[in-house]
């Protein structure tokens, strides 16, 4: 069995991953669905209305004053949403009512198809083994040399 070095655990490595936004409506989300080519108008709803196995959103309701439109694909998700692109589909985002703008609170970097390159990269940078790293991604797989 592979033991962690320096006391760091896992729990703590995949909260290096997540990310908060808060964004009001008249900045952020607004000028970012610009990218779609769509005038959405104010901005009233922001909406997941199917996640895949991993929980990344595969679906998603964008709801203007003016227009409404649902987005199939997770990278467009990611881009029409930030001004470069969200790191993951995998989020929960509520509306502040107070405040307005909209709260997206994310876990993990890329398409959740298998090994973060982030999460493995930090992993390694705190002394994990890289055997240790692949059996966290790849749970059940055995690592043994072929040449």
């Amino acid at each position: 069995m592979l033991v962690p070095p320096r006391r760091h655990g896992i729990v703590q490595i995949n909260q290096l991953l997540r990310q908060l936004i808060e964004l009001p409506i008249a900045f952020g989300i607004a000028i970012n669905l610009q990218k779609s080519g769509l005038d959405f108008g104010a901005l009233r709803e922001v909406i997941p209305l199917r996640r895949g196995p991993s929980g990344r959103i595969s679906k998603l309701k964008i709801a203007g004053s003016r227009k409404s439109a649902i987005v199939g694909k997770e990278l467009e998700i990611r881009r029409w949403l930030s001004r470069s692109h969200l790191l993951s589909s995998a989020f929960t985002v509520r509306k502040k009512e107070e405040a307005g703008g909209f709260v997206f609170h994310g876990a993990g970097w890329g398409h959740g198809v298998g090994l973060c390159q982030i999460g493995a990269a930090v992993m390694a940078d705190r002394g994990f083994p890289a055997a240790f790293i692949l059996k966290h991604y790849f749970r059940g797989a055995g690592i043994q040399k072929i040449y």
